[in-house]
């Protein structure tokens, strides 16, 4: 629009400026939907690449993660037994009672279980697909809710009920 805000003049007639043809219009037009489509294909490419990548990380992460559980729960139920008794003897043989004898053991017992819960969570948290669902997120699919979406939260009378 013109400064003084009225209609824009139309473009000068002549030999000064020459509109394009019909054919060249609807060619630049079809050149631009090719494109597009190309660009569409490729996006398309590299997201199926990424989710492939991704499902690879989750299945890589989820087997990690049963081996640590595995590693927990042998630990937990054959040697640790052993090691636990043989503490609470050597305790006895220092002269602690059984009550205290017990107690450090188990407190023991629950710390190598906690390090090995921390673990298996770690690597279950690689099985989020979390790169493909922010990507997805950018092209406007799957979007998941966010905190300062009014859509996204559930109304504030509904879990008063």
């Amino acid at each position: 629009m013109p400064p003084d805000g009225g209609a824009a003049n139309p473009p000068p007639e002549g030999d000064a400026y020459k509109a394009p043809g019909l054919d060249e219009s609807i060619r630049e037009v079809g050149q631009a939907g090719r494109a597009t489509v190309d660009s569409a294909k490729h996006t398309l490419r590299s997201l199926r690449r990424l989710a492939s990548f991704e499902f690879a990380l989750a299945r890589s992460a989820f087997g990690r993660a049963l081996a640590w559980s595995g590693v927990a729960i042998v630990f937990g139920a054959s040697a640790w037994l052993l090691l636990a008794g043989t503490l609470i003897a050597l305790m006895q043989r220092w002269g602690l009672s059984w009550f205290h004898s017990l107690l450090i053991t188990s407190i023991l017992s629950l710390a190598v279980t906690g390090y090995a819960i921390w673990r298996v969570s770690f690597f279950f948290r690689h099985t989020g697909m979390h790169a493909t669902r922010r990507q997805l997120a950018r092209l406007g699919l799957f979007d998941e809710p966010h905190e300062d979406d009014p859509e996204g939260r559930d109304d504030e009378t509904e879990r008063t009920r």
